[in-house]
Parts: C-alpha cells; sequence; structure tokens
C-alpha cells in the first residue's frame, strides 16, 4: 500500500484543522482518531439513559476567534451558529445587567453598558476606567511570569471587583482563578476579546450537537485522497511513522501528533523526543464541570446569563421555551468529589436564588458530565512552557497547549492545525492564520501603533 504523504493523530479540532488544510494543498493525509467521532473534546455524546445527544460540555466561541470561525466556513458550518450581542449578568434575586456593544468605537464600545451595569458600584466603575488604558497599553508578553490576581491589585481593583467582574470572566475564558492564572493569558482575553473591535465579544453558540459541526470534515478530506480511521487508537508516534494499537506500522513523510499533551507526552517514541517533551511534562490541568437539567417548566428566559458571585457561573438556555438549561463551572475543582445529587443540588439552589421566577419549577432530569482535565491549566509555569510546533525530532506538534498565543479554546486549537500545517509545507508557522479582526484607530493610538 502506498504511503499517505502525512499521518495525523488525533481527530480534534487541530488535527482536523491540519487536514483540511493540507487537504486543500493536495497533500494526501489519513486522519486517526481513537473514539468513533470526530471532535476531540469539543464534541458531543449519546446519553445512555435518556438517549439524547449531549455536548460534554457547552462551547462557546467568540467574534476574535478569526481561525475557529474560520475553520468552520472551510466545513460549511458557520450557519450552525447563532449570535448573541449581548451577555446577561444576573445577580442574586433576579436583577439583571445587559452587557452589549453602544455607538462609541473600539475600545469605547462598552462605556455605556458599563455604566448601566446594576452589579457595579461608582468605584467600580472608576477601577475599571483606571485599568482599561493601562491593560491597552501592556504588553502582555512581559506578565507572563505573574499572576493576573497580582497584575489587577498592582492596578487598584479592589477584592469585590475581582470577585464580581473580573473572576467570572477570567475563570470561563481561561478555566483558571485569576490567583493562578498566568497575567499574559488573561490580558489576552480582555486586550483581543473586549477592547480591539465592537464586534470580538459577540457570543458565538452552536444551534446543533457539537458533533455535527465536523460532518464535512470526512468528505472534504477524501476529495483530495486522503482518508479518516475512526476507532484507530495508537500506541508509538515518531516523525516518520505511526504504531497503532492493532500492531500496525504505518509510515509517512511527515507525521502531526494532534493528541491532548497528556497523552501526546505518553505515545511520542522515547527516540524522538526533543525539548519540546521536557516543557510538555510541565503540564498541569483544570476540570470543569457541566450539568445538563430539565424541568417541568421554563426556568430561563435569556439565551444565557452569568451569575454573579455565584458558584455556578453561566447558565445556557438549550430550548426556545427554557425548559432545558446547561449549567458550566469552570475551574471546577471543588465540585470534582461531589455526588450527582449533590451537584444537581447545588445548581438548582443557584438557579432559584438567581432566577426567583422558576422557584415553582421541579427537576425532571439532571446529567453532570465532569471533565477532570478538561484543558491544560494556564498557570505562569505552564504558558513559559508551550512548545512550538516545529522541534529538532521533526515530529510536528498540534494542540491547544502548543505556543499559540491563545488560552486553551476552539480557536487556539484551529490556530494549532493551521500552524502544523504550515510546518509541513515548509512556510512560516502564521502563514495560514486567518487575518485578526481590525482594531479601530482609536485601538491603535491607545497601543502607540
Amino acid at each position: 500500500m502506498t504511503s499517505p504523504d502525512v499521518l495525523i493523530v488525533g481527530g480534534g479540532i487541530a488535527g482536523i484543522a491540519a487536514a483540511l488544510r493540507l487537504a486543500e494543498q493536495n497533500v494526501r493525509v489519513t486522519l486517526l482518531e481513537t473514539r468513533r467521532k470526530l471532535g476531540g473534546r469539543a464534541t458531543s455524546f449519546v446519553d445512555v439513559r435518556t438517549g439524547q445527544m449531549l455536548d460534554n460540555c457547552q462551547h462557546v466561541t467568540l467574534g476574535c476567534c478569526v481561525n475557529y470561525l474560520d475553520f468552520l466556513g472551510r466545513l460549511g458550518a458557520l450557519d450552525l451558529l447563532e449570535w448573541h450581542d449581548e451577555q446577561y449578568w444576573i445577580e442574586r434575586g433576579g436583577r439583571t445587567s445587559i452587557i452589549r456593544p453602544g455607538w462609541l468605537p473600539a475600545p469605547l464600545h462598552f462605556t455605556g453598558a458599563m455604566l448601566g451595569a446594576s452589579f457595579l458600584s461608582l468605584g467600580d466603575i472608576a477601577q475599571l476606567a483606571r485599568i482599561g488604558g493601562a491593560m491597552l497599553r501592556t504588553d502582555r508578553t512581559r506578565h507572563t511570569g505573574e499572576t493576573f490576581g497580582a497584575y489587577l491589585r498592582a492596578h487598584g481593583q479592589s477584592e469585590r471587583l475581582i470577585r464580581r467582574f473580573w473572576s467570572p470572566v477570567v475563570v470561563s475564558a481561561c478555566n483558571l482563578d485569576v490567583d493562578k492564572v498566568a497575567a499574559s493569558s488573561a490580558l489576552h482575553v480582555f486586550q483581543d476579546g473586549f477592547f480591539a473591535h465592537a464586534k470580538a465579544a459577540s457570543i458565538g453558540l452552536s444551534r446543533v450537537p457539537l458533533v455535527q459541526l465536523y460532518d464535512r470534515a470526512e468528505s472534504a478530506i477524501a476529495a483530495a485522497g486522503g482518508t479518516i480511521r475512526l476507532s484507530c487508537g495508537v500506541d508509538r508516534i515518531g516523525p516518520a511513522s505511526v504504531v497503532t494499537s492493532a500492531g500496525e506500522t504505518l509510515r509517512a513523510g511527515a507525521v502531526i501528533c494532534a493528541l491532548p499533551v497528556e497523552r501526546a507526552r505518553e505515545v511520542i517514541d522515547p527516540a524522538s523526543r526533543d525539548d519540546r517533551h521536557v516543557l510538555m511534562e510541565r503540564f498541569e490541568f483544570s476540570p470543569i464541570l457541566g450539568v445538563h437539567l430539565a424541568f417541568d417548566r421554563p426556568v430561563i428566559s435569556t439565551p444565557h446569563a452569568v451569575l454573579v458571585d455565584a458558584p455556578t457561573q453561566w447558565l445556557f438556555r438549550k430550548d426556545a421555551a427554557g425548559h432545558h438549561v446547561h449549567a458550566v463551572i469552570s475551574a471546577a475543582d471543588e465540585w470534582m468529589g461531589l455526588s450527582e445529587t449533590e451537584i444537581a443540588s447545588r445548581v438548582c439552589a443557584d438557579i432559584k436564588a438567581y432566577l426567583p421566577g422558576s422557584a415553582p419549577a421541579t427537576l425532571l432530569s439532571a446529567r453532570p458530565v465532569k471533565e477532570k482535565r478538561a484543558t491544560f491549566a494556564p498557570t505562569p509555569l505552564v504558558e513559559q512552557s508551550r512548545p512550538s510546533a516545529i522541534g529538532n525530532s521533526g515530529l510536528i506538534l498540534a494542540g491547544d497547549y502548543t505556543a499559540t498565543g491563545w488560552p486553551a479554546t476552539m480557536e487556539g486549537a484551529a490556530r494549532s492545525g493551521y500552524s502544523a500545517a504550515a510546518a509541513v509545507l515548509g512556510a512560516p508557522l502564521d502563514s495560514l492564520h486567518a487575518p485578526a479582526l481590525h482594531a479601530s484607530r482609536l485601538v491603535r493610538l491607545a497601543r502607540g501603533a
């Protein structure tokens, strides 16, 4: 059998993205995935209790995630997203603030909404105004070695404001507490996701189960002579060969390892390890808890909600009526040891405290999904240890943990896949990246550009 030009191990977003870009260049690829479906951690499963197709966890994209959106466009799946410009911040008792961009240009587009936000005091607003300009001018690469909590306190942010505003955003985006996450990662969220463009923080949600976003991947790769092999585990990976769990040896001109970092460091051939493997050993992880809930009547009227200063951080309405809700708790270390009954009880208590109209509702079912290693933990040590796609061994790495410049997100995964494809083609790693949203003139002036 003729060898494929490139072997790609791992059928998550990074692996699919690399395969698509190479297929477009008429490079013949074979994509190996140990599961029976694509998507990696951003996929769906059939709940054996109900037969329903459920997402592992609610995944959100933003307007600034240009490479992930480009990836979906190449799959013909962009129309499967629905977009929201509003964020609904709900306080205990139900008082709601709507954060949406106004008529002012970036980076001032949220000014009106923040001034009108009931969960922020005048003192909070003053603190936000003081730090906003500093954030715009900050070179985030110089703050990799400190935590975002230290950065915030150095810029006069109170504990109350950190708890009620900064923490909900950062924990959701980086899956780590402000006192653990590297300042560079958190600054990236605000610089690119809030300040750069009026549409940068627009929220995109899939209208279908996540696994359906990848339906066209197989046909697109096959059209270029490539293949996707599902249910194909891997025991050993080198720069020009892969040994499957069935003992089959596959050879190729190049190999891309697009596995999660914890799996990659186990299966990479010791003879193929280079300095990047030392960096990979430093990685730590952070859990996410998603809870699928069904009630006998509507409990939520908004598409989604941030619960201010609550253990349950986000709620997402999963049907038009609001009977079905998906709750998300990021950096969920304290929840991992709880039983399903305890988890459901705590989440329902938050829902009824923050959405008083839900009080008469009866819970019909609850399906918690624990992902103990949902993402890498972008601590200062880990951020300084993220490996490049290319190294001395010749093995190419892809995955959101690589040096993408982004937190552990679908955008980071797509960028890494594009970089891996560029490495195969011998091009600069960023040559296949989609262009970033064009920063406004005010933003460029504030940055001194």
